[in-house]
């Protein structure tokens, strides 16, 4: 047996991944633990699991694999300081301390962390190559092209390679400070959304707009090839500061940046609109290339721009390649599981075989609670709950409350690895009614009311509802689709107004524009999720169960968390949420707890302070 542990850590969501004779047996961010979101902390908590999951202690670990490369990096930021001075210098005045304490001396940090009685390999890769291995190594191809893209590793911010058997390479590069995920990041700020976070925010803003800012885009900003190469003008960035932009941006766009909460213009969607069609024409023009240089007819993606799922989209409907797989954790949390692969499969050489559905299982890496360890929990804070042996009277109750209008907590299985809930750890609501958008926003989630949700859909069913590519699924939330025609529904001439020029985003997203609105976004696209019975039976069965009671295969399908935090992890973590937010059920593995209509401590006007009082109340 040959036990690889990958970890990725200290700069943004941590992680730790657990490899065994080539399979990835458990995997999960340290947010999920410490419940600080995005935590860049040594992953000691997820760590921690990993082994645990497996059964192993530090000392049966073969390898530890890092996903990048401190000393490159350190090289890196130093350089990018001085090219500023001294413009940035309270951003370098806070970051070198941290690396002169502890992100140059990872070695005796894992010596000490890992508390392991004799010294195992300890093997630094490149940012990229992390990426490229996370992508390729658990795809369902035996050759594919590889596209890995992302703010910036040590120096790259754009790989291209292929990968065949159990081998990756990397061929062409484009290094810092020329950067699409740069890009992304400094309009999120300019926005008013935060760096590493508000990213996706940008992109479900988007479609409220018009990309009236393009051609400003590409005459100021970006040099965008007919290949795909691309340079910044970077007299309109300041990428060692806090805003990313200059004063020249600023005068370019027409002020200042947006302060965070502050009210949302139709300037601001106008922007997102426009360098979302910047970053996707980016995306296909490299793509266009890739294929060229490689003629391959499968890709794969890492890197947090692979999370862009409406890029992705636009790469997969026009680009050259017949299939597209995206590592789920394509951020650097992925960085974990792929290093660890990397040591396995190109260093060690031990031979691939790629499997047909992807060897991510599901992405169901994370830790599960038995029913006992549930019941523990619910005990010590006097919770009334209903236990139900039978599995069948479970799924139609859950069923049958969704149909009813119900919200629901589902927690069942093993936790989801990545950004996305699959199933695992979601909140699920039916998307047949026109208020459950911005219930679920306002509510529950306590979030911005402009932000759409995600589909969850029988796999089987899926292009009855959505016009997904022939032959392609959707089980990550990769990729975003068209509401089906069939299920569009006509708009009131009064709603096509609004929808056209009304300057709340809020009233704009309530539009019925299709027989399932709490989904469907203003531009009739969707996020989808295809769920398979293979991937994750469980949540499969719910959907069926529901499909069987209301001739409807979907839900909506949101993360089990509230805005600022980590998904939950912990049963603790469930029941808290469920008992600060509006929720009406919870379903945490065969228990069941419903709230009492009307009781004060469970009313879903329940506001966002009550939230933190919960949260302070459970520990």
């Amino acid at each position: 047996m040959t036990a690889i542990l990958g970890i990725s850590a200290l700069y943004h969501d941590s992680a730790a991944a657990l490899v065994v004779d080539g399979q990835i047996v458990a995997a999960a961010q340290e947010e999920r633990f410490t419940r600080v979101k995005h935590d860049a902390a040594f992953p000691a908590r997820a760590i921690e699991y990993c082994l645990s999951a497996a059964g192993l202690a530090p000392d049966d670990l073969d390898y530890v694999a890092f996903y990048e490369k401190p000393l490159v990096k350190f090289e890196r930021i130093l350089e990018s300081f001085l090219a500023l001075a001294p413009r940035g210098f309270g951003s370098f005045r806070q970051a070198i301390p941290l690396w002169l304490q502890e992100k140059l001396h990872l070695r005796s940090r894992f010596a000490r962390e890992l508390a392991r009685s004799r010294d195992r390999p300890l093997v630094f890769l490149d940012h990229h190559e992390s990426h490229a291995a996370s992508a390729f190594f658990p795809s369902p191809f035996d050759e594919a092209a590889i596209l890995t893209l992302d703010g910036v590793g040590e120096w790259s911010t754009t790989t291209l390679g292929c990968g065949r058997g159990n081998e990756i390479r990397l061929t062409h590069t484009l290094a810092f400070p020329h950067s699409l995920g740069l890009l992304y990041s400094a309009f999120t700020a300019y926005c008013g959304f935060e760096v590493n976070d508000g990213e996706y925010k940008l992109m479900g803003l988007a479609p409220y707009g018009q990309p009236v800012y393009e051609e400003a885009i590409r005459k100021h900003l970006i040099d965008l090839k007919p290949d795909g190469s691309f340079k910044l003008n970077m007299d309109y960035f300041r990428f060692g500061s806090r805003t990313m932009t200059s004063r020249r941006f600023e005068r370019l766009f027409g002020g200042p940046p947006r302060r965070q909460e502050s009210a949302l213009l139709q300037r601001h969607a106008d922007l997102a609109a426009s360098v979302q069609a910047v970053l996707s024409e980016a995306v296909l023009r490299i793509g266009a290339d890739l294929a060229r240089r490689t003629r391959l007819r499968n890709l794969v993606m890492a890197g947090g721009v692979a999370l862009n799922c409406v890029a992705n989209s636009r790469l997969l409907r026009d680009g050259p390649f017949e299939q597209i797989w995206i590592q789920p954790a394509a951020g650097d949390a992925g960085g974990a599981p792929g290093s660890a692969l990397f040591v396995w499969h190109q260093l060690l050489g031990r031979p691939r075989t790629a499997n047909a559905a992807d060897a991510q299982r599901g992405s169901l890496l994370g830790p599960e609670f038995s029913s006992a360890e549930i019941r523990a929990v619910l005990d010590s804070q006097g919770a009334r709950y209903r236990r139900l042996g039978d599995p069948q009277e479970l799924l139609a109750l859950a069923a049958q409350a969704l149909a009813d209008g119900k919200v629901v907590g589902w927690f069942r299985g093993r936790m989801e690895f990545g950004p996305r809930a699959l199933g695992a750890r979601s909140i699920l609501a039916d998307p047949r009614r026109s208020e459950m958008q911005a219930l679920l926003n306002q509510k529950i989630k306590f979030r911005e009311g402009f932000r759409p949700f995600a589909p969850a859909v029988l796999a089987e069913h899926a292009r009855e509802w959505f016009d997904l590519p022939r032959g392609h699924d959707s089980p990550y939330m990769l990729l975003t689709a068209p509401v089906a025609e069939r299920q569009r529904t006509p708009i009131s001439p009064a709603d096509r107004e609004a929808m056209d020029s009304h300057p709340d985003f809020c009233r704009r997203a309530a539009i019925v524009r299709s027989t399932i609105p709490a989904v469907t976004h203003v531009d009739h696209s969707a996020r989808v999720q295809t769920v398979d019975a293979g991937r994750n039976p469980d949540f499969h069965a719910l959907l069926a169960a529901f499909h069987k009671l209301t001739g409807c295969p979907v839900l909506a399908n949101t993360s089990f968390n509230v805005r600022g935090e980590p998904i939950v992890c912990t049963p603790a973590d469930a029941y808290r949420c469920f008992l600060a937010t509006g929720l009406d059920l919870l379903v945490l593995e065969d228990c069941m707890i419903e709230k009492a209509p009307g009781a004060d401590e469970v009313s879903t006007a329940v506001s966002s302070t009550r939230h933190e009082e919960a949260t302070h109340a459970l520990v």
